[in-house]
């Protein structure tokens, strides 16, 4: 049992993104830096999956023809065909403050965001990411990021801007 345990330590340390999963800093962060970057600009979709546990999901709030909102799960997997078809030109997201909560393996983030097209544009939306976190004791993974923008017709309480 201890050979296997030194093993999967080795596979972790030689992985390139074992980093990204090892706090809930560095987690967020990887999030925000893999899905931003300018037109045409390739994105690493191997780092962005590393980030998510088996059946994790992302769960924009979406508004119908009629004007219900609804949320709409995806997989990380859909996310990506999502993202490279409906954003062709520049996309960057930042996290503009943070309300965090632990307990055990959970941790709950509320993480404000805001949008551009070009690093130093014009913000073209902002919102809030609801994010959870499952650690194993080994690291972090994203287990769902459930989101509201201001598109959606609510504006960001000033509470959630640090």
């Amino acid at each position: 049992m201890a050979a296997l345990a030194f093993s999967v330590h080795i596979a972790t340390a030689q992985n390139p993104y074992a980093a990204d999963v090892q706090s809930v800093d560095a987690i967020v962060n990887a999030l925000y830096e893999v899905i931003s970057g300018e037109a045409g600009q390739a994105r690493d979709w191997a780092r962005f999956q590393y980030l998510f546990a088996a059946d994790a999901r992302l769960i924009p709030t979406r508004k119908n023809t009629e004007g219900k909102l609804y949320p709409q799960a995806i997989t990380p997997s859909e996310y990506v065909a999502l993202f490279q078809a409906r954003i062709p030109t520049g996309f960057f997201e930042r996290e503009l403050g943070r309300k965090t909560e632990t307990y055990g393996t959970v941790t709950h983030l509320f993480s404000t965001y805001e949008t551009r097209e070009k690093k130093d544009g014009p913000i073209t939306n902002r919102g809030i990411n609801s994010i959870q976190l499952f650690h194993d004791g080994q690291r972090y993974s994203i287990v769902s990021i459930f989101w509201c923008a201001e598109s959606m017709g609510f504006p960001l309480p000033a509470k959630y801007i640090d």
